[in-house]
């Protein structure tokens, strides 16, 4: 394996390898990211795949100089075509690497420390449904199998409970819970290694999943909440990218179909239609597990889609601050 004597203070930069990269990655990997979830791991992982496919297209051109790492964003932009947000995180995820590097003595100082990912949208890229969308969903959820039913309880615990596809897939039939004030949904966030939130569940949410619970029939307390129901993976845990299919499938096949408008427009919705209810800004912040919705309600406002005048929304800022 190449050695700190490989990075020059010339500039001559350090030659790994793929063999080579590949076990500092994973070095880096399994000991600078021990703490972290699994799910924040395999977010790393997969950049830095994509960063290794490159270094090995280079054919030994990659030397870890900043120049190299402009060349690296050149590709992500131009050949990979990613969106500005995705860039950001690849390069952040070979910037952090880097540092890895460094701190193990392979480099002299972090070459990817100046080459930064492209701005961010000042407002957040995904859309929320009007009023109307909603309606219109909401009326076309089918409930003639198990499977509507499972695709039903979906679109509600989303859209009516604020959840994450995340929280959704990492839940038990364990974590639905009755309690003296209605069901809960225990649940494990983003980042989070255990499932240390309680998220309460309306009337409407819980009746679509004890629904879709009740075709189950009986099932283990630690089943999945959600599971498959094809032919060769019955029972099954869903993953995110099939709960994002099935939820774009089903707005698909109701007519919901605009620029920005993804399945996790669902949950930003469910901010909405709280405060559109009258809901105060500190619940439905508790309720979203968020730090701060300023940013979310002034957008909401900006496309008419929060029912309240500036100087209601005024207030409601200052009492959160």
């Amino acid at each position: 394996m190449s050695d700190a004597s490989d990075s020059a203070p010339n500039g001559a930069g350090l030659a790994l390898p793929i063999s080579d990269l590949e076990a500092r990655i994973e070095g880096f990997l399994t000991e600078h990211l021990a703490r972290k979830s699994p799910e924040t791991v395999g977010t790393y992982r997969r950049a830095l795949r994509e960063f290794t496919r490159f270094v090995a297209s280079e054919h030994g051109r990659f030397r870890f100089r900043k120049a190299d790492m402009e060349r690296y964003k050149t590709y992500l932009k131009s050949e990979r075509e990613l969106s500005d947000v995705s860039i950001s995180t690849y390069l952040t995820s070979v910037r952090r690497l880097c540092q890895y590097l460094v701190d193990v003595g392979l480099l002299a100082d972090n070459p990817a420390r100046g080459v930064k990912g492209n701005s961010r949208p000042a407002s957040h890229s995904r859309s929320v449904l009007t009023m109307q969308e909603v309606e219109t969903l909401l009326y076309a959820l089918p409930f003639d199998s198990v499977l509507a039913l499972r695709d039903r309880a979906i679109v509600y615990l989303m859209l009516g409970g604020g959840l994450s596809e995340i929280e959704l897939v990492r839940a038990d039939r364990e974590d639905v819970r009755l309690t003296p004030s209605g069901h809960v949904l225990d649940v494990q966030g983003k980042g989070h290694t255990v499932k240390d939130r309680q998220v309460p569940l309306d009337d409407r949410v819980a009746a679509a999943l004890l629904a879709y619970l009740a075709a189950r029939g009986d099932v283990p307390s630690d089943a999945p909440l959600l599971a498959s129901h094809g032919h060769r993976s019955a029972g099954e845990r869903l993953n995110t990218r099939s709960v994002r299919t099935r939820i774009r499938r089903t707005m698909e096949d109701a007519g919901l179909r605009r620029p920005g408008l993804t399945p996790h427009s669902l949950t930003h919705t469910a901010a909405l239609l709280w405060l559109n209810a009258g809901m105060s800004l500190d619940e439905v912040r508790a309720r979203m597990r968020h730090g701060t919705l300023d940013t979310t309600m002034i957008s909401l406002r900006q496309q008419g889609l929060l029912h309240k005048s500036p100087e209601e929304l005024a207030v409601l800022l200052r009492d959160a601050g």
